[in-house]
């Protein structure tokens, strides 16, 4: 392309300062559009993710399940062997997997967890809970109980626990108090409240209680194995790619977030999906207006065009200039939409400070490069089929009109 179109399309361009900065103007508006519906979407997915896949393991690492035996004796009839109930499924063999997971590509923590049901009892007052033993600077790895303590400390000695701040207000518990734990293996024992934590999930704020995890292997008659490896990973998304892989690694059976909460996995994709459309059709928008206007300025220059072709352009050369004003609109346009884009933003607060009401906008998802380089491609191929035409008028009746 010489440097003869691109004068003359500058020119073009500059001939007509009004509807050339409205042209950008337009632009400017769609891709400022694309940029914050990236960002917003992008940031809700984020605090979606942190306020409930942020609290929950990745992935879970337990026994495989152990299915009845069948018994075919040398008769007709089958005998089934049923599975003994009374046993505790636990990984009785769980250090070596522990370095294994480490260097999994894509792990960020584990915490290996003696887990089981239990009561407790505070006077007259009863109440199921699940008692989670975590291992010593472990406490924090999958729920961030350190940043939830709403009461107390988050150290766990041996005759202490932590309780939910829902449990703690239904049976009236305060930091400080004595309270008895009996479990389902028939053990009891009882426990001085050292902390009251509120992780804004009902389930773990009324029935979690945390404890030592050498407590916790007395209190559930665990003297070896574990219950289960709770697991973290990043981006959260590549959870069942990587439950797959330790499958095969470990030969444990592994369950990913997804397989549990399949409903919100589904609410972050339609959600993705929507905010690719709601910008499909800003880029649309985009297309639509940069065509429309070049055609309406090719109807306007058509004697300029004509006189163009009688002194000997090709129409190589009048294709090229139209394309060159196209492409030039859709690239300024984009650059002023993205920088306006950036500046709006730049005084919002990253997402995990976002309070309750607040728009999280994630201004590191607003995909910026992304809206130039695709609105500039737009408006190139939104050219093409205006600067065909014009190429194609004929320079007699053109002069003539």
């Amino acid at each position: 392309m010489n440097r003869y179109a691109v004068k003359l399309a500058i020119r073009h361009l500059l001939a007509h300062p009004g509807q050339t900065a409205l042209l950008m103007a337009g632009v400017a508006l769609g891709v400022s559009v694309f940029i914050f519906m990236s960002a917003l979407i992008g940031g809700l997915a984020t605090l979606l993710t942190q306020r409930t896949v942020g609290s929950i393991p990745h992935a879970v690492l337990e026994m495989p399940d152990r299915d009845p035996s069948v018994l075919v004796p040398s008769g007709a009839a089958q005998v089934v062997l049923q599975k003994d109930l009374s046993r505790r499924d636990q990984i009785a063999i769980w250090q070596p997997a522990v370095p294994i997971i480490e260097k999994t590509p894509g792990v960020t923590a584990l915490s290996p967890q003696i887990r089981g049901s239990a009561f407790v009892e505070r006077g007259q007052a009863v109440a199921p809970v699940g008692v989670i033993g975590v291992q010593p600077g472990k406490l924090s790895d999958i729920a961030d109980i350190d940043g939830a303590m709403v009461d107390g400390t988050s150290t766990l000695p041996a005759d202490g626990i932590l309780i939910g701040s829902r449990l703690a207000g239904d049976l009236g518990l305060r930091v400080g108090q004595v309270v008895r734990l009996s479990s389902d293996r028939g053990r009891a024992r009882s426990f001085r409240i050292g902390g009251i934590f509120s992780l804004g999930i009902a389930s773990a704020d009324r029935q979690a209680v945390y404890m030592n995890f050498t407590t916790a292997r007395a209190l559930f008659d665990l003297p070896t194995g574990i219950s289960r490896i709770e697991i973290k990973v990043q981006p959260a998304t590549d959870a069942p790619r990587i439950a797959a892989a330790l499958r095969r690694s470990t030969g444990l059976k592994a369950t990913a977030w997804t397989e549990d909460n399949s409903q919100l996995f589904e609410g972050l994709d339609a959600q993705a999906r929507t905010g690719t459309i709601i910008k499909a059709f800003s880029l649309i928008t985009i297309v639509v207006g940069i065509a429309s206007a070049m055609l309406l300025s090719i109807v306007r220059r058509q004697a300029e065009i004509g006189i163009m072709r009688a002194m000997g352009a090709s129409k190589g050369l009048v294709v090229s200039i139209f394309v060159l004003e196209g492409t030039l609109i859709g690239l300024v346009g984009a650059v002023v939409g993205a920088l306006a884009a950036w500046l709006a933003l730049l005084p919002l607060p990253p997402v995990s400070e976002v309070r309750s009401g607040g728009l999280p906008i994630d201004r590191a998802q607003g995909d910026f490069l992304l809206a130039v380089t695709l609105t500039t491609l737009a408006a190139m191929l939104a050219s093409i089929l205006p600067a065909r035409n014009a190429a194609r008028i004929d320079p007699v009746e053109a002069i003539g009109q």
